[in-house]
């Protein structure tokens, strides 16, 4: 699985260069990793294929951002494919539409696109994910770990779907970047 952070930003984040927890920690940052891209759909560039039925002139992607289309074909052998040079595509909300005016017959269409954010993944994204995995692992080992006993990072309100898993601190510097509701 791509991350969105690496093993030594971590190490670095939390303060423990030892060799002990390396397995233990990937497992950390793939979980970050998935937690944060719920909230912001998919950070890291990842081909996508899905089904999808339009709407008129227009169809919707579920993985936004989007970077690329690739290609779209119809699944029933009546339809006729759609070169990707006749779409245009808002990135942001995933909609798809034909530059000629036409309708998409013969549909549904199989899509395959590139979701993510480009090449780099923002500052903003790797800081909330380096603090939701500092946040998780003071959790688990706390002031036994020579992390002093702040409780700057304790969590009083739960976010729904993530109980106290995820602190206020993180949902701040995501929110530039979360999905409008609808989105999937």
């Amino acid at each position: 699985m791509a991350q969105l952070v690496t093993l030594e930003q971590v190490r670095t984040q939390i303060d423990d260069h030892s060799t002990d927890n390396i397995v233990e920690l990937g497992l950390y940052i793939d979980a970050a990793t998935e937690a944060v891209e719920r909230f912001t759909g998919p950070v890291l560039n990842r081909e996508v294929t899905e089904k999808v039925n339009a709407r008129g002139t227009r169809l919707a992607l579920t993985q936004v951002p989007v970077v690329a289309l690739a290609s779209i074909t119809p699944v029933l052998t009546g339809g006729s494919a759609v070169e990707v040079a006749e779409l245009d595509l808002d990135g942001d909300t995933g909609v798809v539409t034909r530059l000629d005016g036409s309708q998409f017959y013969g549909g549904p269409w199989t899509v395959t696109y590139t979701a993510g954010r480009g090449e780099t993944v923002p500052a903003t994204i790797q800081l909330a994910a380096l603090l939701l995995i500092h946040h998780l692992w003071r959790t688990k080992y706390g002031s036994a770990r020579g992390m002093g006993s702040q409780d700057d990072f304790s969590v009083t309100e739960p976010i729904p779907g993530f109980g106290y898993a995820v602190p206020n601190r993180v949902l701040t510097l995501l929110e530039p970047y979360t999905q409008p509701p609808g989105i999937a």
